[in-house]
C-alpha cells in the first residue's frame, strides 16, 4: 500500500430508533403499578377509561388490588404532575424509563371524545363491555390515524386480545415484563441429576478445606447450570451440595443419601429424596429463604411446619411461627368474617391444622397437643393483605399458596422479613386461581429464577405425591 495514499474511511449510517405506541389496559397497571416505566424509549398511552377504572378500584375492600391501583395512580401523577393539559395529551417524558438514549413518553387519551367514524371499525360501547371496548377503540383510532406507526394494545385479558384482533387491530400483546422464562419446564428445581457416573465427566478437581468443611473445586464448564445451594447427584452413590459458585469454579460439599434420609424434624422423616433435600435446605443456617414448589400432596406444607416446630421448640432458633397466605378475591371478604384476625383466617389456613393433626396423630390427646403446641410455638395466622408495613424479627415465616401472587406482591412481603428470621415460600404452579396470572408470569416463578444466584436462598421442587395413591392418580390423570 502506498504510504502517501489517503486512508479510506467508510461512513456508517445509524438508523433512527423506531418509537412504538403502546395502549395499556387497566389490568396491566394492576399487575405491575410501575408498568409505565417498562416500555423504554416508546410512547405509552393510557385511555381516560383506564383512569376511571383505577379510580373505582382504589376504594375496593380487596386491599391488595386497591393498593396497587393507588400506587399506579400515584406513579402516573408523578409523571404528569407539572405538565400542561396539552402536554399530557401529546406525551410527557417518563423519568427512569431508559438508562441510555431518549426517554419514553406517557400520554393520557381522552377517549370520551371518540365518536362514530365510518373509516374506523369501532366496537359498540354496550353497557356490559363498555370499558373494554372503549380501550380497544382508542387503539383502533390510533392505528387508523397513524398507519405507518406500530400501535399495540397491551392487556392481560385473553378475551380482550381476541376481540381486539377480530376488530382489525394488527398488534395486540400480553404484558411480558415479568416473564423470566419461555417455558415453565425450564424452571429451576434445586437439584440436577447426572446420568451415569458424575466423576467420569470431570476433567480436573481440587480439594480444599474451609473450617470444618471439605470442598471439591471443579471447573465451572463441568457444571455450567450450577447455582448456590443446589444438589447434584448421579445414578450411583454420588451426592453433593453446591456450596458456592464463582466465575471459574463450582465448590461442592459431598454428602450421602443415607445422611439426608435419616434427618428428622418433630418426628417427621423424609419419604423421598426431594423431601430429604428440602429438609436439608430448611435446616441450613446460611439459607434465609427456602422456596418449595411441587404438586399437591407432595408434603411441602408438612415439611415447612415440622421444621418450624423443630426450630422453635427444640432448637430455640426463633420466637414465633407466622403462617400467612393471601385471601382469594373469589372468597368472602375477611372483614365480614367474625372474630380476631387468626379466627378470620381459619377457613383459608385449615390445611395447617390438618398438618398439625398428622404430626400429633399418635398422641393420646391429639387436639390437646395441637392447642399446646400452638401456644408454645407462638403460632400466628396472618393475611398477606395486612402484612405490609410491618417487620418480623426472630420469626419463622411460612407463605402458603404463593403461586397466585404477583412478583410485586411477593416482593412487598419478603421485604418485611427482619433480623434473625427465616422465610419459607410454598406454591403449586398447577393450581393458579388468579385469572391474570399464568405459570410463566406468577410471582413464584419470578422468585425462583431471581433468587437462584443469591447465596442465602434455596430452591427445591418436591416431587412425588405422598398424600395417597388416589391423590397421585388425580394429580397425574384428572
Amino acid at each position: 500500500m502506498d504510504s502517501g495514499s489517503a486512508l479510506r474511511v467508510e461512513k456508517t449510517t445509524l438508523q433512527a430508533l423506531t418509537t412504538k405506541t403502546y395502549v395499556l389496559d387497566t389490568n396491566v397497571l394492576l399487575h405491575d403499578p410501575m408498568a409505565v416505566t417498562a416500555f423504554k424509549q416508546h410512547h405509552v398511552i393510557i385511555p381516560m377509561t383506564v383512569l376511571e377504572e383505577l379510580d373505582h378500584i382504589k376504594d375496593r375492600r380487596d386491599k391488595t388490588v386497591s393498593r396497587e391501583a393507588r400506587i399506579a395512580i400515584q406513579m402516573i401523577d408523578k409523571v404528569v404532575d407539572a405538565a400542561s393539559p396539552q402536554a399530557i395529551q401529546a406525551g410527557v417524558e417518563v423519568p427512569g424509563s431508559t438508562a441510555e438514549g431518549p426517554s419514553g413518553t406517557l400520554a393520557i387519551y381522552p377517549d370520551q371524545l371518540l365518536s362514530g367514524d365510518s373509516h374506523v371499525p369501532y366496537l359498540d360501547v354496550t353497557q356490559d363491555q363498555v370499558n373494554d371496548n372503549r380501550i380497544i377503540n382508542v387503539a383502533l383510532r390510533l392505528q387508523a390515524e397513524q398507519p405507518e406507526r406500530f400501535v399495540c394494545l397491551v392487556t392481560k385479558d385473553i378475551n380482550m386480545r381476541i376481540k381486539a384482533k377480530g376488530s382489525g387491530l394488527v398488534h395486540v400483546e400480553d404484558y411480558r415484563r415479568d416473564r423470566v422464562l419461555d417455558d415453565i419446564d425450564l424452571l429451576a428445581r434445586g437439584y440436577e441429576h447426572i446420568q451415569g457416573d458424575f466423576w467420569s465427566t470431570i476433567s480436573e478437581v481440587d480439594t480444599l478445606r474451609e473450617g470444618d468443611c471439605t470442598l471439591h473445586r471443579i471447573p465451572r464448564q463441568s457444571l455450567p447450570q450450577a447455582y448456590p445451594n443446589m444438589f447434584v447427584y448421579d445414578d450411583g452413590a454420588f451426592m453433593a451440595f453446591v456450596k458456592r459458585v464463582d466465575d471459574q469454579f463450582v465448590y461442592l460439599r459431598c454428602d450421602s443419601r443415607d445422611n439426608l434420609m435419616h434427618r428428622r424434624f418433630w418426628g417427621l422423616a423424609p419419604r423421598n429424596l426431594e423431601q430429604a433435600m428440602a429438609m436439608s435446605l430448611l435446616d441450613d443456617g446460611g439459607v434465609d429463604m427456602t422456596v418449595m414448589t411441587g404438586p399437591a400432596g407432595s408434603g411441602k406444607t408438612l415439611l415447612a411446619l415440622a421444621y418450624g416446630l423443630h426450630a422453635i421448640l427444640e432448637q430455640k432458633k426463633y420466637s414465633k411461627l407466622i403462617v400467612a397466605r393471601s385471601t382469594p378475591p373469589i372468597a368472602e371478604e375477611i372483614g365480614f368474617l367474625p372474630g380476631t384476625e387468626e379466627e378470620k383466617m381459619a377457613p383459608w389456613l385449615a390445611a395447617f391444622d390438618d398438618n398439625l393433626e398428622i404430626l400429633h396423630s399418635a398422641d393420646e390427646s391429639c387436639h390437646g397437643s395441637i392447642d399446646y403446641v400452638k401456644e408454645r410455638a407462638n403460632i400466628q395466622f396472618k393475611s398477606l393483605n395486612f402484612m405490609r408495613g410491618r417487620s418480623f424479627n426472630n420469626a419463622y415465616i411460612i407463605i402458603d399458596e404463593a403461586q397466585g401472587l404477583t412478583q410485586f406482591q411477593l416482593k412487598s412481603v419478603i421485604s418485611r422479613v427482619g433480623a434473625d428470621s427465616k422465610i419459607v415460600v410454598l406454591g403449586n404452579l398447577a393450581q393458579i386461581d388468579n385469572k391474570y396470572i399464568s405459570p410463566l408470569t406468577s410471582g413464584l416463578t419470578y422468585l425462583v429464577e431471581k433468587s437462584k444466584p443469591y447465596p442465602h436462598a434455596g430452591i427445591m421442587h418436591v416431587n412425588g405425591i405422598v398424600r395417597s395413591r388416589l391423590a397421585a392418580f388425580a394429580e397425574e390423570n384428572l
